[in-house]
Protein backbone atom coordinates (compact mmCIF):
# COMPACT_ATOMS: atom_id res chain seq x y z
CA UNK A 1 0.00 0.00 0.00
CA UNK A 2 1.45 3.22 -0.80
CA UNK A 3 1.38 6.38 0.95
CA UNK A 4 0.15 9.68 -0.33
CA UNK A 5 3.55 12.25 -0.87
CA UNK A 6 3.82 15.04 2.03
CA UNK A 7 5.95 16.55 4.53
CA UNK A 8 2.96 16.71 7.05
CA UNK A 9 3.75 14.99 9.98
CA UNK A 10 1.33 16.50 12.99
CA UNK A 11 1.21 14.40 16.11
CA UNK A 12 -2.40 14.10 17.71
CA UNK A 13 -2.67 15.95 20.42
CA UNK A 14 -2.65 14.91 24.11
CA UNK A 15 -5.99 16.26 24.92
CA UNK A 16 -7.76 14.94 21.61
CA UNK A 17 -10.14 12.68 23.45
CA UNK A 18 -13.54 12.22 21.05
CA UNK A 19 -12.77 10.58 17.80
CA UNK A 20 -15.52 11.29 15.15
CA UNK A 21 -15.10 9.06 12.12
CA UNK A 22 -16.66 10.22 8.77
CA UNK A 23 -16.97 8.28 5.33
CA UNK A 24 -16.30 9.77 1.99
CA UNK A 25 -18.37 8.03 -0.50
CA UNK A 26 -19.17 8.13 -4.27
CA UNK A 27 -18.83 6.70 -7.84
CA UNK A 28 -15.71 5.47 -9.32
CA UNK A 29 -13.00 8.74 -10.28
CA UNK A 30 -15.37 11.65 -8.60
CA UNK A 31 -12.30 12.45 -6.31
CA UNK A 32 -12.63 11.17 -2.59
CA UNK A 33 -8.86 10.53 -2.55
CA UNK A 34 -8.12 13.49 -3.85
CA UNK A 35 -10.33 15.10 -1.22
CA UNK A 36 -9.15 12.97 2.16
CA UNK A 37 -5.92 13.63 0.55
CA UNK A 38 -6.33 17.69 0.40
CA UNK A 39 -7.41 17.84 3.53
CA UNK A 40 -5.55 15.08 5.68
CA UNK A 41 -3.26 16.81 8.37
CA UNK A 42 -1.52 13.83 8.40
CA UNK A 43 0.21 12.08 5.51
CA UNK A 44 -3.01 9.89 4.40
CA UNK A 45 -3.20 6.48 3.75
CA UNK A 46 -4.20 5.24 0.59
CA UNK A 47 -4.72 1.76 -1.14
CA UNK A 48 -4.63 2.74 -4.75
CA UNK A 49 -3.52 0.21 -6.93
CA UNK A 50 -2.42 0.79 -10.61
CA UNK A 51 -5.36 -0.03 -13.21
CA UNK A 52 -4.22 -2.62 -15.64
CA UNK A 53 -6.07 -3.97 -18.80
CA UNK A 54 -7.72 -7.16 -17.23
CA UNK A 55 -10.01 -4.52 -15.38
CA UNK A 56 -11.22 -2.96 -18.44
CA UNK A 57 -13.76 -5.87 -18.88
CA UNK A 58 -15.19 -4.81 -15.24
CA UNK A 59 -14.45 -0.85 -14.47
CA UNK A 60 -16.17 1.39 -17.25
CA UNK A 61 -13.53 4.02 -17.25
CA UNK A 62 -15.17 5.68 -20.32
CA UNK A 63 -15.64 9.30 -18.02
CA UNK A 64 -12.42 8.90 -16.45
CA UNK A 65 -9.75 8.40 -19.01
CA UNK A 66 -7.34 9.73 -17.17
CA UNK A 67 -7.27 7.94 -14.48
CA UNK A 68 -4.68 5.46 -13.53
CA UNK A 69 -4.70 4.36 -10.38
CA UNK A 70 -7.89 3.23 -8.10
CA UNK A 71 -8.64 2.64 -4.27
CA UNK A 72 -9.04 -0.76 -3.66
CA UNK A 73 -9.89 -0.83 0.15
CA UNK A 74 -9.99 2.41 1.87
CA UNK A 75 -8.34 5.59 2.14
CA UNK A 76 -7.57 6.84 5.99
CA UNK A 77 -6.68 10.80 7.09
CA UNK A 78 -7.44 13.03 9.71
CA UNK A 79 -7.87 16.44 10.52
CA UNK A 80 -8.29 18.11 14.04
CA UNK A 81 -11.61 19.91 14.50
CA UNK A 82 -9.95 21.65 18.14
CA UNK A 83 -7.91 20.74 21.00
CA UNK A 84 -10.23 17.99 22.01
CA UNK A 85 -12.35 16.57 18.96
CA UNK A 86 -10.38 14.58 15.89
CA UNK A 87 -12.09 13.99 12.73
CA UNK A 88 -10.94 10.16 10.59
CA UNK A 89 -11.99 10.50 7.37
CA UNK A 90 -12.11 7.15 5.22
CA UNK A 91 -12.67 7.41 1.74
CA UNK A 92 -14.67 4.22 0.40
CA UNK A 93 -13.60 2.81 -3.00
CA UNK A 94 -16.03 3.51 -5.77
CA UNK A 95 -15.89 0.74 -8.54
CA UNK A 96 -18.94 -1.97 -7.87
CA UNK A 97 -17.15 -4.95 -7.32
CA UNK A 98 -15.94 -3.30 -4.20
CA UNK A 99 -19.34 -2.02 -2.63
CA UNK A 100 -19.41 -5.11 -0.45
CA UNK A 101 -16.68 -2.84 1.79
CA UNK A 102 -18.88 0.24 2.24
CA UNK A 103 -21.34 -1.95 4.65
CA UNK A 104 -18.02 -2.47 7.46
CA UNK A 105 -17.22 0.98 6.51
CA UNK A 106 -20.13 2.38 7.64
CA UNK A 107 -19.96 0.48 10.75
CA UNK A 108 -19.75 3.50 13.95
CA UNK A 109 -19.79 6.43 10.98
CA UNK A 110 -20.86 9.42 12.58
CA UNK A 111 -21.91 11.29 9.21
CA UNK A 112 -20.65 10.82 5.34
CA UNK A 113 -19.77 13.16 2.54
CA UNK A 114 -21.44 11.70 -1.05
CA UNK A 115 -19.38 13.45 -3.57
CA UNK A 116 -20.75 13.85 -6.91
CA UNK A 117 -20.06 14.73 -10.40
CA UNK A 118 -22.52 16.22 -11.92
CA UNK A 119 -21.70 14.65 -15.48
CA UNK A 120 -22.63 11.48 -14.14
CA UNK A 121 -25.29 11.83 -11.38
CA UNK A 122 -26.12 8.35 -11.54
CA UNK A 123 -23.22 6.86 -10.27
CA UNK A 124 -23.93 9.04 -6.83
CA UNK A 125 -27.19 7.07 -6.63
CA UNK A 126 -26.07 3.74 -4.75
CA UNK A 127 -23.90 5.50 -1.99
CA UNK A 128 -26.68 7.45 -1.18
CA UNK A 129 -29.23 4.44 -1.51
CA UNK A 130 -26.60 2.79 1.29
CA UNK A 131 -26.75 5.62 3.36
CA UNK A 132 -29.99 6.00 3.76
CA UNK A 133 -30.34 2.64 4.54
CA UNK A 134 -28.12 2.80 7.47
CA UNK A 135 -29.74 5.66 8.59
CA UNK A 136 -26.51 7.57 8.29
CA UNK A 137 -26.97 11.31 8.28
CA UNK A 138 -24.74 12.68 4.87
CA UNK A 139 -24.27 16.03 2.97
CA UNK A 140 -23.81 15.98 -0.56
CA UNK A 141 -20.73 17.75 -2.29
CA UNK A 142 -20.53 18.61 -5.76
CA UNK A 143 -17.38 18.32 -7.14
CA UNK A 144 -15.77 21.00 -9.66
CA UNK A 145 -14.45 18.88 -12.84
CA UNK A 146 -14.89 21.90 -15.01
CA UNK A 147 -17.94 21.23 -16.94
CA UNK A 148 -21.32 22.80 -17.52
CA UNK A 149 -23.06 24.17 -14.48
CA UNK A 150 -26.43 22.94 -12.62
CA UNK A 151 -28.04 24.54 -10.34
CA UNK A 152 -28.50 23.47 -7.40
CA UNK A 153 -32.18 22.68 -8.10
CA UNK A 154 -31.69 20.51 -10.95
CA UNK A 155 -28.51 18.54 -8.90
CA UNK A 156 -31.56 17.73 -6.10
CA UNK A 157 -34.05 16.94 -8.55
CA UNK A 158 -31.95 14.72 -10.64
CA UNK A 159 -30.31 12.97 -6.94
CA UNK A 160 -34.08 12.99 -5.62
CA UNK A 161 -32.44 14.73 -2.36
CA UNK A 162 -34.20 15.18 0.89
CA UNK A 163 -34.62 19.22 1.46
CA UNK A 164 -33.10 18.65 4.34
CA UNK A 165 -29.56 17.22 3.14
CA UNK A 166 -27.01 20.07 2.42
CA UNK A 167 -25.69 20.60 -0.98
CA UNK A 168 -22.27 22.21 -1.58
CA UNK A 169 -19.49 22.72 -4.03
CA UNK A 170 -16.16 21.63 -3.93
CA UNK A 171 -12.69 21.71 -5.23
CA UNK A 172 -11.29 18.40 -3.82
CA UNK A 173 -7.54 19.31 -4.42
CA UNK A 174 -8.05 22.72 -2.65
CA UNK A 175 -7.63 22.03 1.45
CA UNK A 176 -9.63 24.99 1.89
CA UNK A 177 -12.49 23.85 -0.12
CA UNK A 178 -12.81 20.34 1.44
CA UNK A 179 -12.17 21.90 4.97
CA UNK A 180 -15.72 24.10 3.62
CA UNK A 181 -16.98 20.52 2.86
CA UNK A 182 -16.32 18.65 6.28
CA UNK A 183 -17.51 21.91 8.68
CA UNK A 184 -20.65 21.67 6.33
CA UNK A 185 -20.89 18.13 7.47
CA UNK A 186 -20.12 19.05 11.10
CA UNK A 187 -22.71 21.65 11.06
CA UNK A 188 -25.37 19.23 9.87
CA UNK A 189 -24.36 16.33 11.93
CA UNK A 190 -25.07 18.89 15.14
CA UNK A 191 -28.42 20.01 13.69
CA UNK A 192 -29.03 16.37 13.12
CA UNK A 193 -28.44 14.87 16.44
CA UNK A 194 -29.31 17.78 18.86
CA UNK A 195 -32.86 17.49 16.58
CA UNK A 196 -32.73 13.56 17.58
CA UNK A 197 -32.08 14.07 21.29
CA UNK A 198 -34.84 16.39 21.23
CA UNK A 199 -37.67 14.45 19.75
CA UNK A 200 -39.96 12.60 22.75
CA UNK A 201 -39.38 8.78 23.28
CA UNK A 202 -41.88 6.86 22.52
CA UNK A 203 -43.45 5.15 25.31
CA UNK A 204 -44.93 1.27 24.68
CA UNK A 205 -47.86 -0.30 26.71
Amino acid sequence: MDSATSDVRTPLGASADNGLKIVVVGGFGVGKTTLVRSVSEIRPLNTEETMTQAGEAVDDISEVRGKTATTVAFDFGRISLDARNVLYLFGAPGQERFWFLWDRLFSGTLGAVVLVDTRRIDDSWYAIDRLEHHGTPFIVACNDFGGPQHSRAAVRDALDLDPRVPLVSCDARSRESSKQVLIALVEHLQAYYAGQAARPRQEFV
